[in-house]
């Protein structure tokens, strides 16, 4: 689904990269927040294609999306924000993927950027655990993360009370759950533009993410918190080595990324985790 506020610029091709390559079991709802820019107007054009869309006024982007997820009934969920982009094989990919593995219960791929004019700028590989996530080494690309609506349920959806940050929140509760396995592929690209609602409010973003990561750090048991300070002291005195460094210390067996990659010989998805050594799997 994809929440809308007055970004006309560039929601017909958030629209276009969801519907172009759509298997046609995928439901795609639109919640606009009564936007006066013309997105209404794109919108419509689509309608046929949609399986629900609104234009109303809504208490922020966060209530929106709980309010698209609301009229779908589809087992897996994810959201695309209105100026950033899948990619021509993200849902074929996420439905292969989710398929062949049913204890999966989320998934995110390759943090992916493009520039305002849609072309992709950067792409990485950065997989992150529980512990990564617990100390704040690393962030999870919302756009590119995909999971099964069992687990939404069980997590309880956005909390409708968190203005910026409200993805950071619910990782934070997801993790509670199952433990995240990386895709090695980009699923999607986050859109970096001078109009976006995070851009202005980079602090206020952060500040909800740290609030929601000592919630869930005050929730850890004893043993997670510790490992959590072990891996925060790794990254700061090795930078990105630190992770390396961790998966093949001996007695730190519990720091694995569970990750899901192609074989090609095979022609098939397969699951491992990532031990490296030297810059070597």
């Amino acid at each position: 689904m994809t929440p809308s506020l007055n970004q006309a610029q560039y929601l017909e091709t958030t629209i276009q990269s969801v519907l172009c390559r759509r298997p046609g079991e995928v439901e795609y709802v639109v919640v606009d927040g009564g936007s006066t820019d013309g997105s209404v107007d794109i919108i419509r054009r689509y309608a046929d294609e949609l399986t629900w869309w609104v234009s109303e006024p809504d208490a922020g982007y966060a209530d929106a999306i709980n309010k698209g997820f609301a009229h779908t009934s589809g087992e897996i969920m994810g959201w695309i924000n209105s100026s950033d982009l899948y990619l021509p094989w993200t849902l074929s990919v996420v439905g292969e993927v989710f398929a062949s593995f049913p204890s999966v219960d989320w998934i995110t791929g390759a943090p992916c950027m493009a520039g305002s004019d849609g072309v992709l700028r950067a792409t990485g590989l950065t997989r992150v655990n529980r512990h990564d996530f617990l100390c704040g080494a690393h962030g999870i690309q919302q756009e590119s993360t995909f999971w099964r609506r069992g687990l939404w349920e069980a997590a309880g959806g956005l909390d409708a009370s968190m203005r910026y940050a409200a993805d950071y929140e619910l990782w934070t509760r997801f993790f509670a759950h199952a433990q995240l396995h990386s895709v090695d592929c980009a699923l999607a690209a986050f859109r970096v533009h001078d109009v976006r609602l995070g851009e202005p409010a980079n602090d206020a973003y952060g500040i909800e993410a740290r609030r929601s990561r000592h919630k869930m750090m005050d929730g850890a048991t004893a043993r997670d918190r510790r490992r959590a300070r072990i891996v925060r002291w790794a990254h700061r005195a090795a930078g990105q080595l630190g992770g390396p460094i961790l998966e093949v210390c001996p007695g730190c067996g519990w720091y694995r990324h569970p990750q899901i990659v192609y074989a090609f010989e095979a022609g098939t998805w397969k699951q491992h985790t990532r031990r490296r050594i030297g810059g070597l799997i």
